[in-house]
């Protein structure tokens, strides 16, 4: 991982954790899903970004997200082999096969 990605990767898991702690769940995800955009072609932040929406899950108990981040775990092998869809935020919400846009301030992470 590049040093920019990585660095930007770390400060939305960061503030997710930050988030996490002072249970304000709806903010933590919302960085979590960022930091999947940014570490999702990388095998070991591609997890620990799904681990992190499980714990979201778990917290807000919320079925549909604990099941549909704990198959995602699973299928983060993807990244080992360099199949990811681009710019899938990484919530249960979204196809896990869905390629979406990233958002237009973490593009100049890709661009390095």
């Amino acid at each position: 991982m590049k040093p920019k990605l990585k660095s930007a990767f770390k400060q939305e898991m960061q503030l997710a954790k930050c988030l996490f702690k002072s249970r304000d769940y709806s903010q933590c995800f919302k960085h979590l899903e960022r930091a999947h955009v940014l570490g999702q072609s990388y095998y070991i932040p591609h997890i620990l970004s799904h681990y992190w929406m499980f714990r979201v899950g778990l917290k807000q108990r919320n079925s549909r997200e604990i099941l549909g981040q704990l198959l995602r775990i699973l299928g983060s092998a993807g990244s080992l082999v360099g199949w990811i869809p681009i710019g899938n935020t990484g919530g249960a919400n979204v196809s896990p096969f869905k390629p979406m846009t990233i958002p237009s301030d973490l593009k100049k992470y890709f661009d390095e």
